[in-house]
């Protein structure tokens, strides 16, 4: 799970590093850094993230990430398919929030899971 993890954070790293000419950039950095920042935890300090500030704070993540789900689903049918993907800024930003919503859940499984 550790390299998962990094794989992950590195992963979200870059796709907040690519929105440097987005011109709601630091809003989509912060979307992208929590769930790097977690994976990055995940994979190098699991204990902080097993904690109890750790896991409340982790849980907290996830239900904000089910409400930036929600409010950034993309509302044009077909928006996975590539013409759509590719044409549509708000389908791109709905994929990117579920992708980040995935590695969150990730970083909770990784939590969970019983040490070796």
């Amino acid at each position: 799970m550790r390299y998962l993890n990094i794989l992950l954070c590195v992963l979200m790293v870059g796709f907040a590093a690519v929105q440097y000419n987005d011109p709601d950039a630091l809003l989509w950095v912060v979307l992208y850094m929590t769930p790097a920042v977690w994976a990055g935890l995940a994979a190098f300090r699991l204990t902080a993230v097993r904690s109890n500030f750790g896991t409340r704070m982790l849980w907290a993540s996830l239900a904000a990430g089910i409400a930036a789900v929600v409010f950034y689903w993309p509302e044009m049918p077909g928006f996975w398919r590539t013409e759509v993907f590719m044409a549509e800024e708000t389908a791109r930003e709905g994929m990117g929030i579920m992708i980040a919503f995935m590695v969150l859940l990730v970083t909770l499984f990784s939590a969970r899971r019983p040490s070796a």
